[in-house]
């Protein structure tokens, strides 16, 4: 897939799908800077599984992505330790649960920036060298919700229709470097982040926690499976590949049927 020698810096990445998208860009012989939140011991496992199983480089920036300066260096410290960026996968994320009446501006401001404000961050801390180098993949981890809204969700809904419409911007400005930019758009995938939002939903909306995972997680997708963290990774795999050279600006969902309604 000519990806081998390749730099990657994936954000949220010490479990779930941003692990997911570490762990398949390795196996192609990408290197990786991992992010993310964890204990030092878990972090450093995944870390060295990812060197170990790939024979590639891994390394682990501690950046939090609701500080701007720590986010620029973490593309700066990756580029002095690779030599370049050439894919950057925008996948931190928080979710809150509550109805907009109640919903704490803290969290509010937390998800707009995790979610929306570090990938401005990190794309435009990256750019610059993708385009010299005229060859970039940008994934933007979405999600159903940038296509379509659910209750209780306002600030989560709100930052990742931002998000879509960031990368439709990026994919413009970019189209003749050699560098794309697409969304990704999972629905329901089982992930840390969808186990800790059942207790929530289950408070705002009165219901049992299988009531919650049949009638409201999988209840909008017409498979009624959750999708998986590697049928995720696979596609950004390939959107980061030269069949994909032409795949620019777009919004893919991977939600069972979910916005096919």
């Amino acid at each position: 897939m000519a990806l081998k020698g390749k730099n990657a810096v994936v954000t949220g990445s010490t479990s779930g799908i941003g692990l997911a998208y570490a762990r398949a860009l390795a196996k192609e012989g990408v290197n990786i800077v991992i992010n993310g939140f964890g204990t030092a011991a878990d972090i450093e496992k995944e870390r060295q599984a990812i060197e170990s199983e790939f024979q590639v480089k891994c390394v682990y920036d501690p950046a939090d992505m609701t500080k701007p300066a720590e986010i620029a260096g973490m593309i700066a410290n990756a580029e002095k330790t690779f030599g370049s960026v050439d894919i950057l996968i925008n996948n931190a994320g928080v979710q809150y649960v509550s109805e907009i009446e109640n919903f704490p501006v803290e969290k509010w401001d937390q998800i707009i920036a995790i979610n929306l404000s570090s990938a401005f961050h990190t794309i435009r801390a990256a750019v610059p060298g993708m385009k010299a180098r005229k060859w970039g993949r940008i994934v933007n981890t979405a999600s159903a919700h940038s296509l379509v809204a659910s209750p209780f969700k306002s600030a989560y809904v709100a930052a990742k229709h931002g998000l879509a419409g960031l990368n439709k911007v990026v994919a413009l400005e970019l189209a003749t470097y050699g560098v794309t930019a697409n969304c990704i758009s999972p629905g329901y995938v089982w992930t840390p982040l969808v186990e800790k939002q059942i207790p929530a939903t289950m408070e705002a909306r009165h219901l049992s926690r299988d009531q919650v995972i049949h009638d409201v997680l999988l209840e909008a997708q017409p498979t009624k499976e959750f999708v998986t963290v590697d049928q995720v990774a696979a596609l950004a795999v390939f959107l980061c590949s030269d069949a994909a050279a032409q795949i620019t600006g777009t919004d893919i969902p991977i939600d069972g049927g979910w916005t096919a309604g």
